[in-house]
């Protein structure tokens, strides 16, 4: 006699668009659960963002903030990941749009991130540097170096000052940052390496429309950053609204001016433009509602998190586009998936805040961890291993740890050579029959 048992049930099949991490998170939490994920990115590897600014000031090598998606799903036989650019989604079909195809899901999570926001400025959009991924922090590092290689031969004056003059706008935590590891690179770096610069010191103006610097930070904290960026010969503009950047000159509202070769945008983020992808409202900021779950009010099988989603707090202001906010609600979503599929009730979602924090230089830090304040050494030490915590890879952990301990100890920075991607011989195609893009590494945009 023979046993005729029923073919086994069909695992629900959840797609997570976005290796960032709030995609990431929600994948690791589905591990070993009765599904399967297919997670898609545009990029084959998961960028540690808040150390990205360290690779644009050769502070950091790009590979030693990103990890390929693909090993951290090798043990995982029940996921995978796809390497494509989503164009779509079609959730009458649930069926997700991409350039390699279509991918249907029983249960999407959409972390798309977020974009820069221009606020509609687009001659400064088209003139200035943006950093949200590896090629930016590229094109950026190699710009610095072009200035500094064109300064040193300039005979005109103003050029000089102009190819010297380096314009940070937004006064929040990636603006001052940035300001701070730029003036370090130049101070302790690049006038060693350009000593006839040194009678035309280059100046670091950081901008910011507001009163103060960093706005989510307690008012004596953000004091503290300031006059630490002062010491390292930041100029802070305050209440700047900036309304015009041509490629040369920097216009603000109240109608001053500033001749910069360089203008890097850190004044604001706005949802990803795959928001509007999804067919439901708005705000904006181009965030979209969620409920309180994280699912969309009119779709309870579309999940939207990290930057993306749109959800007021217990004080009724939306949560913050921050990491650990995308952390936490994609583990959170990945719970509610096996409730659900449990039969169980959905959970709301609820923030557990951790801190802020901000890095001003060597040995200088501001943050806010769970209403303690703290500030200078202590806080850049509590900095450094918050992010080597997080950071993915025990390799990547490693070499940065090493880079920073380098860095501090000789006062240089290593990553600074001028990299151009070799043009390809002349037929050269992608495997998928498109022609070779021949553009060098630092002038990749998104």
């Amino acid at each position: 006699m023979t046993d005729c048992m029923p073919p086994a049930p069909r695992r629900p099949h959840v797609v997570i668009i976005g290796a960032g991490f709030g995609g990431l998170s929600a994948a690791r939490a589905l591990r070993g659960a009765p599904v399967t994920v297919t997670l898609i990115d545009r990029n084959n590897y998961h960028g540690f963002w808040p150390l990205l600014y360290q690779v644009a000031t050769a502070g950091l090598e790009p590979q030693q903030i990103a990890y390929p998606v693909r090993s951290l799903l090798r043990r995982t036989p029940n996921q995978r990941f796809l390497l494509a650019q989503v164009e779509g989604i079609d959730r009458a079909r649930r069926v997700v749009r991409t350039d390699r195809g279509d991918v249907s899901y029983d249960e999407l999570i959409v972390a798309a991130g977020s974009a820069t926001n221009f606020f509609g400025l687009e001659r400064l959009q088209a003139n200035s540097f943006e950093l949200k991924d590896v090629p930016d922090a590229l094109a950026i590092r190699n710009h610095l170096i072009r200035c500094f290689e064109q300064a040193v031969v300039a005979c005109d004056t103003a050029q000089r000052a102009r190819l010297l003059t380096f314009a940070i706008v937004g006064g929040g935590p990636t603006g001052v940052e940035l300001a701070g590891a730029l003036a370090e690179l130049i101070r302790h770096v690049m006038l060693k390496d350009y000593p006839a610069l040194r009678q035309h010191p280059p100046r670091v103006v950081l901008i910011e429309a507001a009163d103060r610097l960093l706005l989510a930070f307690p008012p004596h904290l953000a004091r503290r950053a300031q006059r630490r960026l002062a010491r390292l010969g930041v100029e802070i503009w305050l209440k700047r609204s900036v309304v015009d950047y041509d490629g040369n000159t920097l216009s603000f509202r109240d109608g001053a001016q500033l001749d910069a070769a360089t203008v890097i945008w850190a004044a604001g983020v706005r949802g990803a433009p795959l928001g509007a992808a999804l067919g439901a409202p708005l705000t904006r900021a181009g965030r979209v509602p969620v409920t309180p779950e994280l699912h969309l009010p009119d779709d309870a099988h579309v999940w939207v998190i990290g930057d993306l989603a749109e959800l007021p707090g217990p004080d009724g202001r939306p949560y913050p586009q921050l990491a650990t906010v995308a952390m936490q609600q994609g583990r959170h979503v990945a719970r509610n998936l096996q409730r659900r599929l449990r039969g169980e009730a959905l959970l709301p979602f609820r923030y557990v805040d951790k801190g802020t924090m901000a890095t001003i230089g060597r040995n200088a830090a501001v943050a806010r961890i769970r209403g303690l304040s703290l500030s200078g050494p202590l806080a850049w030490v509590v900095w450094l291993a918050v992010h080597l915590w997080y950071l993915i890879g025990f390799r990547n952990r490693l070499l940065v740890l090493i880079n920073w301990a380098y860095n501090y100890f000789t006062y240089d920075r290593g990553a600074r050579a001028l990299v151009v991607a070799a043009t390809p011989p002349p037929g050269l195609r992608q495997p998928d029959g498109t022609a070779m893009r021949q553009a060098e590494a630092g002038s990749l945009r998104h």
